[in-house]
C-alpha cells in the first residue's frame, strides 16, 4: 500500500514537471530562435541562435534522464554530438539545415502542450479526489464551497456522498494518471530514438 501511495505521488509529480519543464521549452525556443534570427545581422544574433539550436542534445538528456527516474522507462543514451569545424556562420548554417534537430526541438516545445494537459489531469485525477475525500470535514469546518455537477457540499449526507466519489475518483484518476505517465514516457523514447538516429 505504501508504495503505491508512493507511485501515484511520483506521478504526480512527473506531471507537473511536465508542465513546468514543457512550458520552459515552448518560451525557450519560440524567444530564443526568434530573437536569434531577428538579430542575426548582428555580431549578437548569430551566436544565439547556434547555442539555441545545439541546446537540443542537453534537454533530450534531461528529459530522458527525467523519464527514467520517474516512470522505469528505458530510454537510450544519446551519443555525443560533434562540434562542426568552421566559422559560426557555417556552423549555425549546419545546425539550421539539421532536419533531426528541427523535429527534437518541434518535439521538445510539443511539451508545451503535453504539459499543460498535464496540469489539468494531475489536478484532475489527484487534487480533486482528495477534496471531495475531505468533503465532510470541510462540511463541519463549514466550509461549504465545494460543488459537483451543480450539487453544493451543504448537508452531511451530501458531503458523505462526496467522499464516496472522491475515494471512485481517486481510484479512477490513479489509474488514469499512471496511464498518462506511461504515454508521456513514451513519446519521450520516440524523440530521444528519432534524435539519435540522424
Amino acid at each position: 500500500m505504501n508504495q503505491m501511495i508512493r507511485k501515484h505521488v511520483r506521478n504526480f509529480c512527473f506531471l507537473l514537471i511536465t508542465f513546468a519543464t514543457g512550458l520552459f521549452y515552448l518560451c525557450f525556443y519560440l524567444v530564443g530562435i526568434t530573437f536569434g534570427v531577428a538579430m542575426s545581422f548582428t555580431i549578437v544574433g548569430i551566436p544565439i541562435l547556434y547555442y539555441v539550436l545545439r541546446s537540443t542534445e542537453t534537454f533530450l538528456q534531461h528529459e530522458r534522464i527525467r523519464t527514467k527516474i520517474y516512470t522505469d522507462i528505458s530510454v537510450r543514451t544519446l551519443p555525443t554530438r560533434s562540434q562542426e569545424e568552421g566559422s559560426m556562420w557555417e556552423r549555425v548554417k549546419a545546425e539550421f539545415l539539421n532536419e533531426h534537430n528541427w523535429r527534437a526541438i518541434i518535439g521538445l516545445m510539443l511539451h508545451g502542450i503535453i504539459g499543460m494537459l498535464s496540469l489539468i489531469c494531475a489536478t484532475l485525477f489527484y487534487l480533486a479526489p482528495i477534496i471531495l475525500l475531505f468533503a465532510p470535514v470541510l462540511y463541519l469546518l463549514g466550509i461549504s464551497s465545494i460543488s459537483v455537477f451543480g450539487i453544493e457540499n451543504n448537508t452531511l449526507s451530501i458531503s458523505l456522498f462526496f467522499m464516496l466519489l472522491g475515494a471512485l475518483f481517486l481510484w479512477i484518476g490513479a489509474y488514469l494518471g499512471n496511464s498518462l505517465v506511461k504515454m508521456i514516457g513514451r513519446y519521450t523514447r520516440r524523440l530521444v530514438k528519432d534524435f539519435a538516429r540522424r
